[in-house]
């Protein structure tokens, strides 16, 4: 009896596809120029028949043909017909010898038995068997959910991208293959059926009234991964939109989502219009698509959405979302990444790079990047300049890898978009996209064609070349910064650029012979303007002058709103210049971007080592009357990383700075009221209260442990916690031991049947937050003399790993490991992670000579006993010895600096919690 295609489900377990090997190109013996593509699923089963048609024509005289072909997939029939010459109309049947599967690429090989001449023109037919993924929502799959009166309802749908197409259907599945398809499928009666284009027909099937077949228009060209598919009870949202321009952009636009779901996509049919249009109108090519269908589609799994061409698939979490980004990306990816196509995965991070700076551009033109906070390109800037500064970027980890380069390449669209101009930007963009539709591109056509642009405009010298320009960028894991000296009496400046280094020691291997060409955007106080950002010169070499600079009174920026992906440092005249007219009621005609850029670049080059921090400290001292959240940003994370390298000589005295900075923010933000539904202000206080309570804001302590009580007084308190958790830490930080004790005693006893992650906070509070060395010492104990079996090897690794983040808690670990290191080491003989990890945590961190000869006496002490852990120790002694020179020439430095200011300011300090 065959199976019906109605569908009830029931569970079935599938072997996984194999994934992409990457070496798993082609050979290029024919190629296809059309697919006929006949699907039936048997949901119930979870398995399909297919049916595929491949015409293809011949690149070369061959009696073999690869295809890709999913080890999942089993061939039952395979056919080859040709016209053996070009002015025959005759089909002529090619007798295949044999086809084989490769056992380890998802590659099937067909061996002809005679081989077929050049030119000619054929077609492949196969018959194929296949199972639809029910673990994942990859390749063509299967899923279920429920309806509000509990009946169980199927989806099955398609995610191709990236290779996915060959776990599917035998075909030729790389980018540059691009083919028209005609797709047929079978679908149940009640169901809907959606693909890349329109239903050109539906047809009944013999003896199965409760099924048909949806046969779907011609698509254009395309790549297989683009190809789409859903079979689902879904309803229409509204009406089509119907989006029509002088462009020749004619399409309808329709919205889907299960029924019980649909009222739940209120306003987006709005939201669609209006971010269509502002991509249509970027590009100004119209889509070749009469039709596009947006589906919130029940258990979709996948990370993000699949954005076939015509049919993007969402999650429905993702289309309830308020924010324009995600959208703006999935629409963009219908022109970029369908029209034109990466010509190998290799260049997909281009696509990723160029779509997500034009949706953040258009994020920022519907809402200014509400979503964001309005902080990009900041957050992903500044985390660039802290993992290319890095002795080891990426820790060698090839996914962060790749998203930085990505993030990169996208700031760097970001600079050509502000060097060459908007139009010209926009200009060179189009053309590249016209000239590459129903194509595939590298890097290379996007860079030419911006230089075309920029160079038809008179935007770029013509010694400059976008390609090169950016390729000095892509290259290399490194960021420059730029050095600025400017000689007063000549009125030029003399500018330098060399890699940027934080992390100590900075001896880089060929750190010398790495340049890049970059902007040098210079603004000048007599004449201050931010409108215009053509490039005063561009830096290539090492070195440069800047001629017709202006008089010692007036200061100069260079690299305004993070133009380019650089910090600047400059001469101290300079920077007291900036640091005198950000003090000043002028203050904000410098953009607030640029107002947080000079202040981060300015810290983070005195944690370099490359500013005195006397000159750092100077520029946080506008902040007294700063109130907007981007330029707060940056001094925030300052605090965090300073504070952490400071020695506990002048801890003290760097959080009364820090009070004195943050309080008149926090109490005017008070006196305002903070609840007005501006998610920026929201921020800007949460991060203002966290960090007074981290440096014993008195307000904020006595408002935790009042909280904090209500949980002690609980006649269950183990049943949860019945405070929030900004509470907590503070009172582990600065509260008394009573206070602390009830916290351990709640992981101690903590039930099973509550979420694990809230013990973890609980565990990293305990651990991470206390100033009191006592409190750190029973926590030691308790887990590892005593071993209480409440805590398990991962909660050690969590309790080191939290012991590092502050000078007690490494400096309390370190003792305790010298004072009972017999112990300890046959406790842990075995256990060579552990202790590799603990002697990580209580030796690597210190900062100064005195820690240097803390570590140095023991490893002298104990030479020959560290075991594995022996190769640890020793590269602690050498990065603190780093770190100590760095403290030996700066914390007198910030010392002079902080009691100056304190002096200065006359900080009673009334508001100074002190720690019971």
């Amino acid at each position: 009896m065959r199976g019906f295609h109605i569908i009830k489900t029931r569970s079935i377990d599938l072997n996984n596809a194999h994934g992409l090997a990457m070496e798993s190109r082609l050979e290029k013996s024919v190629e296809p120029t059309g697919y006929r593509l006949e699907l039936e699923p048997y949901l119930e089963d979870a398995m399909y028949k297919g049916h595929v048609t491949i015409n293809v024509t011949w690149l070369e005289d061959s009696h073999t043909i690869n295809v890709h072909c999913g080890h999942d997939i089993e061939i039952t029939e395979t056919e080859m017909q040709a016209y053996l010459s070009s002015e025959s109309e005759e089909l002529n049947t090619i007798p295949i010898k044999r086809v084989t599967v490769d056992l380890k690429k998802p590659i099937a090989l067909i061996r002809l038995e005679k081989t077929v001449p050049k030119s000619t023109r054929g077609f492949i037919k196969f018959s194929f068997k296949g199972n639809m993924q029910t673990a994942t929502t990859e390749a063509f799959f299967k899923t279920s959910y429920s309806t509000e009166q509990e009946v169980e309802r199927i989806v099955a749908g398609t995610q191709l991208r990236p290779n996915n197409a060959r776990r599917m259907f035998p075909c030729f599945d790389e980018p540059a293959y691009k083919t028209p398809f005609e797709l047929s499928v079978v679908r149940p009666r009640d169901m809907v059926a959606l693909s890349n284009v329109p239903v050109a027909r539906t047809e009944d099937i013999n003896d199965e009234p409760n099924a048909v077949w949806d046969h779907f228009e011609r698509t254009p060209p395309m790549s297989t991964f683009t190809l789409g598919l859903v079979i689902a009870d879904l309803k229409q949202f509204g009406s089509a939109i119907h989006y029509e321009d002088e462009n020749g952009n004619n399409i309808e636009i329709r919205v889907w989502g299960r029924p019980e779901f649909i009222e739940m996509l209120e306003g987006l049919n709005e939201k669609v219009a209006q971010v269509f249009s502002e991509v249509a109108n970027f590009w100004q090519v119209p889509l070749p698509l009469r039709r596009l269908d947006i589906v919130a589609l029940p258990n979709y799994q996948g990370v993000k959405p699949a954005d076939n061409w015509g049919l993007i698939v969402f999650k429905e979490s993702d289309l309830t979302s308020r924010g324009y980004l995600q959208m703006s990306q999935e629409l963009s990816y219908q022109w970029l990444g369908a029209l034109v196509t990466p010509a190998w995965w290799s260049d997909a991070h281009l696509n990723k790079a160029l779509v997500g700076y034009l949706a953040a551009e258009i994020a920022f033109k519907i809402n200014n990047g509400s979503e964001m906070e309005g902080k990009w390109p900041m957050t992903v800037l500044y985390s660039l300049y802290y993992e290319f500064s890095k002795r080891y970027p990426h820790s060698r980890i090839t996914g962060m890898k790749q998203e930085t380069a990505c993030t990169k390449i996208e700031l760097l669209f970001r600079m050509f978009n502000y060097t060459i101009g908007g139009d010209t930007f926009r200009k060179g963009m189009r053309k590249f996209i016209e000239s590459r539709k129903f194509k595939t591109f590298t890097g290379d056509d996007i860079w030419n064609a911006l230089n075309e642009a920029a160079l038809a405009d008179g935007k770029i010298p013509k010694d400059i070349n976008i390609k090169t320009v950016a390729t000095s960028w892509i290259e290399k894991d490194r960021l420059p910064v730029i050095t600025v000296k400017r000689n007063y009496e000549t009125n030029t400046a003399f500018v330098t650029q060399k890699v940027y280094l934080r992390e100590r020691p900075h001896d880089l291997p060929s750190s010398n012979k790495m340049l890049w060409s970059a902007p040098l955007v210079v603004c000048r106080s007599d004449r201050l303007s931010f409108k215009n950002f053509t490039p005063s010169s561009w830096i290539r070499h090492a070195d440069l002058n800047l001629l017709n600079m202006p008089d010692e009174k007036h200061f100069i920026i260079v690299n305004p709103e993070e133009i380019a992906p650089f910090p600047v440092n400059y001469d101290q005249d300079n920077w007291n210049l900036i640091s005198e007219y950000l003090q000043s009621e002028n203050r904000v005609n410098i953009p607030e971007l640029t107002r947080a850029k000079l202040l981060h670049d300015a810290w983070n080059l005195a944690y370099a080592g490359e500013l005195s921090f006397a000159t750092a400290f100077n520029m946080t001292l506008f902040m007294e009357h700063e109130r907007n959240h981007l330029v707060w940003d940056p001094v925030f994370t300052m605090i965090d990383h300073i504070g952490r390298h400071l020695c506990p000589c002048i801890v003290d005295k760097f959080r009364a700075y820090v009070r004195s900075l943050l309080t008149p923010l926090y109490n005017e933000m008070v006196r305002d009221g903070k609840d007005d539904g501006d998610n920026r202000r929201k921020s800007l206080f949460s991060l203002t209260k966290t960090f007074l309570c981290q440096v014993g804001f008195k307000p904020c302590i006595i408002e935790a442990q009042e909280q904090f009580n209500n949980w002690m007084q609980a006649p269950n308190p183990d049943e949860g916690n019945p405070i929030s958790n900004q509470y907590i830490c503070p009172v582990f930080k600065w509260g008394t031991q009573k206070e602390w004790d009830f916290g351990l005693q709640r992981v101690i006893n903590f039930p099973p049947s509550r979420k694990q992650s809230e013990r973890t906070y609980l565990l990293k509070t305990l651990a991470g937050c206390p100033v009191d060395e006592k409190k750190i010492e029973k926590l030691l104990n308790i887990t590892i003399l005593e071993g209480n079996g409440n805590f398990t090897e991962t909660d050690l690794f969590l309790i080191f790993s939290m012991l590092t983040g502050n000078s007690q808690g490494y400096t309390t670990l370190f003792y305790f490991l010298n004072n009972n290191w017999d112990v300890l080491k046959e406790k842990f003989r075995s256990k060579t992670n552990i202790w590799d990890n603990m002697i990580t945590s209580a030796t690597s961190q210190f900062t100064t000579k005195t820690g240097m000869n803390l570590v140095a006496i023991m490893y002298d002490n104990h030479k020959g006993e560290f075991g594995s852990a022996e190769h640890i120790i020793e590269k602690s002694l050498r990065n603190i010895r780093e770190e100590a020179k760095w403290s030996e020439e700066n914390i007198p430095v910030i010392e002079e600096w902080l009691n100056y200011y304190l002096s200065r300011t006359g900080v009673k300090d009334d508001q100074a919690f002190v720690a019971n």
